[in-house]
Formats: C-alpha cells, sequence, structure tokens
C-alpha cells in the first residue's frame, strides 16, 4: 500500500514539475501574443515633416492602445521606391505606408485628380475638398485594390529646380529635360510646358542631377531642402504648378489584425497628419526664407499666369479618360 501512495505521488510530482515550464512558457506566448507589432514605410529624409509624423503615429499607436500595437519606422527608402513599398502593402508584407500620389496613382488612377495643374492654391483648399464627397469616392476604390486609406497628409506645393538658367516663363524651359516622377499628371504638365521628362527614382535623383542626367525637376521645398537638392540645381523657380497628397495608407491585411485596436489606429494617423500637414505649411515658410537668404541659390518668381495657360489643355486631356467625370468633379469642388 505504501509503494502504491509513494508511486502515486511521484507520478503526481512528476506531472507537476512538467507542467510547471509549460505554464511559464504559455504565459510567456500570451505576454507575447498580446504585441503585435507593424512596420511603416516611407521615403522621406530624416527632418522631412513626412519622417516627423511617421514617427510620431508609432508613438500614438503605442500610447493609445496601451503597448499592444507596436509599430516599427522604416524611413528614406530603405524598404525599397514608393512603388515597391505600394506592392509589399498590398502583399500584406508592409503594414502602412506614407506613400507618394503619383506612385499610389498607379494602383488607383483617379488620384491622378488631385495633381491637376493649379486646381489647389493650398493644402487647406485640398482637404476641404478630400473631406468631403471627392474623399469619400477615392475610399471605395482604394478599398477595392485592397488598401485602407487612414489621412491625406500633405506633399505641399511642387516648384520647379534647375542647373541651367532663370526659368520665370514656359518659354525658359524649352530643351531642358526635367526630371519627374512616375507620375502621368506631371509627365503631361511638363511636356505641355514645352520640357522634356524622365523619370528617376527620388533616391537616386540628387546623383542624377549632380551628374547632368537631368536639367531640374520639382518638389515641394521641403523636399528640395531635406534631400539638399539646391545643392545641385542652383536656380528654383516657384511655380507652385500643382499640390500633392501624401496618401497615409494601411493594408487590408494588417486591418484585419488589429481588431478592437482599429479605431486607435486610425486616431493616431488622424492626430499625426494634423501634425504633419501644419509641419509641411511651415517648414514650407521656412525653408523658402532660407533659400531668399542663401546667396548659392537664385529664387525666382514667375509669370503664373503664362504657366496656368500653358497647361490648360492638361486638364481637358484628363476629362476625356474612362475616370473623367471624376477629375471634373474634383475640379468643380476646388473651384466651386
Amino acid at each position: 500500500m505504501s509503494l502504491q501512495m509513494n508511486r502515486r505521488s511521484f507520478l503526481a510530482s512528476a506531472t507537476a514539475a512538467l507542467a510547471a515550464p509549460a505554464i511559464v512558457l504559455s504565459s510567456r506566448f500570451a505576454s507575447a501574443a498580446a504585441t503585435t507589432t507593424l512596420t511603416l514605410g516611407h521615403g522621406a529624409a530624416p527632418g522631412n515633416p513626412r519622417t516627423v509624423a511617421a514617427d510620431k503615429f508609432a508613438e500614438l499607436v503605442k500610447e493609445k492602445t496601451e503597448g499592444r500595437i507596436q509599430v516599427n519606422v522604416a524611413g528614406a527608402e530603405t524598404l525599397g521606391s514608393d512603388s515597391a513599398m505600394l506592392t509589399s502593402l498590398r502583399t500584406g508584407a508592409l503594414d502602412f505606408t506614407a506613400n507618394s500620389q503619383g506612385a499610389t496613382s498607379a494602383i488607383v488612377p483617379e488620384l491622378n485628380a488631385l495633381g491637376l495643374p493649379f486646381v489647389f492654391e493650398n493644402t487647406d483648399k485640398a482637404m476641404a475638398v478630400l473631406n468631403g464627397p471627392v474623399g469619400a469616392e477615392l475610399n471605395k476604390r482604394f478599398e477595392a485594390v485592397g488598401v485602407v486609406p487612414l489621412d491625406w497628409w500633405d506633399n505641399g506645393i511642387r516648384h520647379l529646380t534647375n542647373s541651367k538658367r532663370k526659368v520665370a516663363s514656359p518659354a525658359d524651359l524649352s530643351g531642358m529635360k526635367i526630371r519627374t516622377p512616375a507620375d502621368p499628371m506631371t509627365i503631361d504638365i511638363f511636356q505641355a510646358l514645352g520640357a522634356g521628362t524622365e523619370q528617376i527614382a527620388f533616391g537616386e535623383l540628387y546623383i542624377a542631377l549632380q551628374q547632368g542626367v537631368v536639367d531640374g525637376q520639382e518638389n515641394p521645398l521641403a523636399n528640395i531642402e531635406s534631400s539638399k537638392l539646391h545643392e545641385v540645381n542652383r536656380y528654383i523657380s516657384l511655380t507652385a504648378h500643382k499640390w500633392e497628397s501624401t496618401p497615409f495608407l494601411m493594408s487590408k491585411i494588417a486591418q484585419a489584425r488589429l481588431g478592437p485596436d482599429l479605431e486607435a489606429v486610425r486616431a493616431a494617423a488622424k492626430e499625426a497628419g494634423a501634425l504633419q500637414r501644419k509641419l509641411s505649411n511651415e517648414k514650407a515658410a521656412e525653408v523658402l526664407e532660407k533659400f531668399k537668404k542663401n546667396s548659392a541659390v537664385e529664387v525666382v518668381e514667375v509669370d503664373r499666369e503664362a504657366f496656368v495657360k500653358a497647361t490648360a489643355s492638361v486638364a481637358d486631356t484628363w476629362k476625356k479618360k474612362p475616370f473623367g467625370d471624376f477629375v471634373a468633379q474634383v475640379e468643380a469642388a476646388a473651384r466651386g
């Protein structure tokens, strides 16, 4: 009897001893499972408003979800070009991206309409349109391709730089080759202005300008400064030829992983977006003053009406496309 009891005690003790590590491991796995780690990719340089806002988004997500969601941020095209990041987003290899309007228009062509020449004078007017029926329609188009727009960040009003000469009118662009992103609307604008165009990845742009592969490029002032493009392009023409968004996007696959924390992530994106737009506007004004005081560059005021007239045909061309009604809707909303 005593032997039987001892065996029972031994087996019970052994079972308890074997179970203990399992309980500890189970607890550890539960703790690890409580934290979901996601990745945000973008192409902006350090110090750019997009970079600051992306970091703020990660901070806000952690705070609002009490650490259940952690966002790792990879900037400066470390995860590839904007186009590559969009592919990763749609396959679920990437969870968020603060991307470019030009690259994103490849998956949602209607987005091109936001870049109509001279249609938006500033970010406030653009946001007023995007917060209405135009934005709602774009959200549907994005969701149809597996992407969820969280907010519309600001890529600013775009201006022209070049290394050759002062450009104050469209005629001054004759014979120049201008780098544009792979954005059909921007390409059409510069071809209407009489320039040749070439598409070069943003990360390769500085060297392309330095080596004379292209004569100039167009970007918001904040991007020009943060990527030091003014070092290789002396002339900065304030063309203000178009406004562009920075679509802040989430993968539908990532959305499915968030559960009840989805609303916290959405709120963080909106809060970070408000910061980004504020910083973008402030940065543009600050950089313009710095450029005006910099003897190594020349800021050129342009004949705006001549540029508007030269690009008037672009909107007409885009209204003939399959989504021409949407192009007309954006134009009417902007000017109405």
